[in-house]
């Protein structure tokens, strides 16, 4: 694997050089590329922003983010789908808005495939988070209660069919139990209801569940990842805890369907520069908000991606079923 990525690495380095000597690439970028955050600020956005803001240091123009909520993430992205492919919109998010919305929403007329993969640049996480004060200590504390009380304990997502709420019916449907869905507009809602009493548990994104983990407010029970976080060493993916449940969330970067080649690459290139230059910097204040460093090719994201859209159609069909 690691021969592999050697070897891509160097092929997109010489790519790049022969990328800046053809004409059509001395001329790009000319002006500001948008990136669009398809959500509200204070998730997305804070794991991208350390790599993307520092792209344009050797892009000689910045990547200036524009939000555009709603949907699921789908206004955003489709907004992206539909630009012109000259490398000027792109958009950035996590597999929400990207698999989950054109697979759950009949209405939404892109898919995966209209995009062309730039990179990943960041890995974060789902975790199952419990108040400080109930009394699940562990996750198979809520298990043992869930037999108990098919249906009596209740879950609070970032909303209906989005990540989040597939990965708990995942796992509901893993474990065997019954849990009743409570849809909110974003996971820093759901953590607030739980902190509230109002639900017993929720299924959040690592960055809004952080400050009250660190508050000792909420307790962390297990990660949907394929290995632990490095900010919290102790928390089980769950995975180890026997669940066939769970895989990396990355949040990385796509361009619209047709976008140049060259294009793409000169983008790649700018966040493996800032890695291999910044990388320190970068880690220290990923890692301020539970994620780390994690830049794909566009040809392994785009892999990435693909594994996601499997994941996540069996996912909606254990919902719909």
């Amino acid at each position: 694997m690691h021969s592999f990525k050697e070897l891509s690495a160097a092929l997109a380095s010489c790519a790049l050089g022969l990328a800046l000597s053809a004409p059509v690439q001395a001329d790009y970028p000319t002006r500001p590329v948008q990136l669009v955050i398809p959500f509200s600020p204070g998730d997305t956005d804070q794991m991208l922003r350390p790599i993307t803001e520092k792209m344009g240091q050797y892009l000689g123009q910045p990547i200036v983010m524009n939000y555009k909520p709603g949907a699921g993430g789908g206004i955003g992205a489709a907004y992206v789908a539909s630009a012109a492919p000259d490398g000027y919109t792109i958009v950035g998010s996590s597999p929400g808005a990207l698999v989950v919305v054109p697979l759950a929403n009949k209405e939404i007329k892109y898919t995966t495939d209209s995009f062309a993969p730039v990179a990943a640049i960041s890995l974060g996480g789902m975790m199952i988070v419990a108040s400080s004060k109930s009394k699940y200590k562990t996750l198979a504390d809520v298990v043992a209660d869930a037999k108990a009380r098919p249906d009596g304990i209740s879950y609070g997502t970032s909303g209906a069919m989005g990540i989040s709420h597939l990965l708990g019916e995942t796992f509901a449907s893993e474990a065997g139990i019954q849990l009743r869905h409570i849809p909110f507009q974003g996971s820093a809602p759901a953590v607030t209801a739980l902190l509230g009493g109002h639900t017993d548990i929720a299924v959040s994104a690592v960055g809004p569940a952080r400050a009250h983990i660190q508050s000792g407010s909420l307790r962390p029970l297990a990660i949907f990842s394929s290995k632990r976080l490095a900010a919290y060493p102790d928390v089980p993916t769950l995975r180890e805890l026997g669940y066939d449940v769970g895989s990396p969330t990355l949040y990385g970067l796509v361009a619209p369907k047709g976008t140049p080649p060259q294009v793409i690459d000169m983008l790649y290139q700018a966040a493996r520069k800032v890695v291999a230059d910044q990388g320190d910097e970068v880690g220290k204040t990923l890692g301020t908000i539970g994620a780390e460093i994690s830049v794909l090719s566009p040809q392994e994201y785009g892999a990435y991606l693909q594994e996601q859209r499997a994941l996540f159609s069996k996912a909606i069909g254990l919902i719909r079923e």
